[in-house]
């Protein structure tokens, strides 16, 4: 019988204590044992989980995306198994997984499934900073827009991922960015590179397709320039994957690359802003062993 630690994000937008109780129940009357942490920032977080798995415990992320990606972060490489309980505003690597919402359906999986290795991302900003996320990582348009719904809190989750793009994109320029996947570079002018892991990001938008969590490659996918029109309707075609067919979209494929801008312009993963570009980005190829459908 699995041993299990949650690890609770309680700023994240569905309220995950509230989404852990019965899940833990189910858990604890199939005879596992349960212990409930509360993180403090991102930082305790990750310690919670080396702890937690230092005694053997499945390490349970109970938040969203920022939550999976910083116990990611914690845990890649070594042999501690991951769980997630999607309990956030985005939940899009949870989506990219196909866990269930159903809290028995997720308990039956946590105590049943055997994990799966899947890839992870390291991204190290050029004053080293080095950080580990799950997901993806992004420098654009979307960046600026996730420091806007970082300042949205207070808001509901899909008001907030609407009203962010907005603000980003009435103020946007187009950027000069020079991208170099595996040695070969290109330069184009636009409005985002997206290095994917998982196909989804930003409240379940399709960014990558493609991607697969366990192919040991990243999908990084190029939004060019082009008229505002042009651009709200890639938007509307982003949830259903079907922008990746538009001229104005290119996909690439590779295991490291490095993206340059202009000017100063924001990176994040996994909902997290993380610096500003330049950054290197390396997929970490099945660093991560997570419980799955």
């Amino acid at each position: 019988m699995r041993s299990f630690t949650a690890v609770v994000n309680p700023a994240a937008g569905s309220d995950p204590a509230a989404r852990l109780i019965p899940v833990a129940r189910r858990l604890r009357e199939a005879g596992a044992e349960v212990a409930v942490e509360y993180s403090r920032s991102l930082e305790h977080a990750g310690d919670l989980a080396r702890e937690a798995a230092k005694k053997g415990h499945v390490v349970i992320a109970a938040g969203g995306d920022g939550m999976v990606g910083g116990l990611a972060g914690a845990l890649a490489g070594g042999d501690a198994t991951l769980g997630i309980l999607p309990a956030g505003r985005g939940n899009d690597f949870a989506r990219q997984l196909g866990l269930p919402d159903d809290p028995e359906r997720l308990a039956d999986l946590l105590l049943s499934a055997e994990p799966t290795a899947v890839d992870a991302i390291e991204v190290t900003a050029d004053d080293g900073t080095t950080t580990v996320v799950a997901g993806s990582v992004y420098g654009g348009v979307d960046s600026v827009a996730n420091a806007h719904i970082n300042r949205l809190t207070r808001l509901p989750g899909s008001l907030a991922y609407y009203l962010g793009p907005l603000r980003a994109i009435a103020t946007w320029r187009p950027v000069a960015y020079r991208i170099t996947v595996d040695g070969e570079t290109r330069e184009e002018r636009g409005y985002t590179v997206v290095a994917a892991n998982s196909g989804y990001y930003g409240y379940g938008l399709h960014v990558a397709p493609d991607a697969s969590v366990s192919d040991g490659l990243l999908d990084v996918v190029i939004i060019k320039h082009a008229p505002r029109r042009l651009f709200f309707a890639v938007m509307r075609e982003l949830p259903h994957g079907t922008h990746v067919r538009r001229p104005e979209i290119e996909v690439l494929r590779g295991r490291e690359v490095r993206v340059e801008a202009d000017r100063e312009i924001p990176f994040g993963g996994d909902g997290e802003l993380l610096g500003t570009l330049p950054a290197t980005i390396r997929v970490l190829p099945g660093a991560l062993r997570v419980i799955t459908p």
